[in-house]
């Protein structure tokens, strides 16, 4: 399923990625392509135009009036080569202007091959070289000793070649070096958007694996309640003549079940409430320096009760924009969990401190401690570091990740360090 996923991610990109490769270097191509061709008609353009300037003439039958433009007739002998030959209305070269060494075959050839093709205006190939060409009725400009400036339209035509091998060169260089690049950037493409899509893949396979993982920890934590459930109440229908008060032995094993999963599902609940990411958290200055007293409070029985030495550190007065409840909840999370794994007569320190633009907040704890490699799996839900230690004190090892959960609503940050057997440190920071 998830390689399907990547697949259509990778496919996706590479479509859209390639798209605009192709569309850019389509551009480029086309941009530089009307360019070239767009100067190389302006220079057959140019090179076709001649004028000639006869004073005191009459005006022929057949004149028109024209431009102003005076040129003559030049070709260059720096760029392209070019030459042009003049023929009458069946194609016969009447003159060949020319300043390029070729045997008269190949002039002939052109202006045969150019004439017969004088509609397409085609690129021919001559002498080794790739000629444009271009066909236009001779005009002759007069002017008069008068001033008065005339066109004559002359019965013939001026077929004017230019060389345009370098051009199609380049051309053909530019569309090749395209092509490659673009092969070898729809290859990084592929590399680069096959990393991208695992990237993008990998957390939400870990969300599915953990959910997975989730349903089938939630589901053996309360099939041990259920079959204490079960258990104790077969033995109350084998037991029927029996009084009620004779029975409370089963009926007390019931009520334990049933406590954890009520414990259980609560757990359940309130951590299902705290990642609804369309609940925002409530945030609103409160004192946590008090609100830390209050908790130590309530929990100072079971530390005496235990014999765990309680030390703390809490400047005073330290006010914090957040949710006091969520709060105190991860306080009281933290600490029961120093007290359950507190050794026997062990300790337990407090702190409370202010840290540039932010609280710090650490429980530390003396006891067996948690081993390196189990600590960045402390904050997992249902996570025991000890399997033997299963449902002591009622503990599903939902606490940490509710913690952790809070904290990052709150947008602060959890941690944990530790040194086995000797002690163990749970520490947050919340933004002031």
């Amino acid at each position: 399923m998830f390689i399907k996923l990547r697949n259509k991610f990778l496919i996706l990109n590479m479509a859209i990625t390639s798209m605009v490769m192709i569309a850019a270097f389509a551009i480029i191509y086309f941009i530089t392509y009307s360019n070239i061709h767009s100067e190389i008609q302006k220079k057959l353009n140019a090179g076709s135009e001649m004028q000639i300037a006869i004073e005191g003439t009459d005006l022929p039958d057949d004149a028109e009036k024209g431009g102003s433009m005076v040129t003559s007739q030049n070709f260059s002998l720096d760029g392209p080569l070019s030459f042009n030959i003049e023929v009458d209305t069946d194609g016969k070269i009447l003159k060949i202007n020319s300043f390029i060494d070729m045997p008269n075959e190949a002039y002939y050839k052109a202006a045969e091959t150019a004439w017969s093709n004088r509609k397409n205006n085609t690129t021919i190939t001559l002498e080794g070289k790739q000629w444009k060409y271009t066909i236009n009725q001779m005009r002759k400009h007069v002017i008069q000793g008068n001033g008065q400036q005339y066109t004559v339209v002359e019965n013939k035509y001026q077929i004017m070649f230019l060389d345009v091998t370098e051009s199609n060169k380049t051309l053909f260089e530019l569309l090749t070096t395209l092509l490659f690049v673009g092969l070898i950037m729809i290859f990084v493409i592929f590399i680069i958007s096959l990393y991208f899509a695992n990237r993008a893949i990998r957390p939400i396979a870990e969300t599915w694996e953990k959910q997975k993982q989730f349903v089938a920890d939630a589901s053996h934590e309360l099939k041990t309640p259920l079959s204490i459930i079960n258990a104790n109440y077969d033995a109350l229908l084998a037991n029927q003549e029996e009084t009620i008060k004779s029975q409370l032995k089963w009926l007390g094993y019931i009520r334990i079940g049933t406590d954890r999963m009520t414990k259980l599902i609560n757990d359940l609940l309130s951590l299902a409430k705290i990642e609804d990411i369309n609940l925002e958290a409530q945030k609103t200055p409160f004192n946590m320096s008090s609100a830390i007293h209050d908790v130590m409070l309530s929990m100072e029985a079971v530390v005496l009760e235990k014999g765990i030495g309680l030390s703390h550190s809490i400047e005073p007065d330290i006010i914090v924009k957040g949710d006091p409840e969520r709060v105190k909840q991860v306080v009281t999370i933290l600490f029961d969990n120093a007290i359950k794994y507190s050794n026997e007569n062990g300790q337990i320190d407090i702190s409370l401190k202010k840290s540039k633009r932010q609280v710090v907040f650490s429980i530390k704890n003396s006891g067996k401690g948690i081993a390196k490699q189990d600590l960045a799996k402390v904050f997992d839900r249902f996570y025991r570091a000890d399997p033997s230690r299963t449902h002591e004190n009622g503990s599903y090892g939902l606490g940490l990740s509710i913690a952790k959960t809070i904290i990052d609503r709150l947008g602060g940050e959890i941690g944990a360090t530790s040194v086995e057997n000797e002690w163990t440190t749970f520490t947050f920071t919340l933004r002031l």
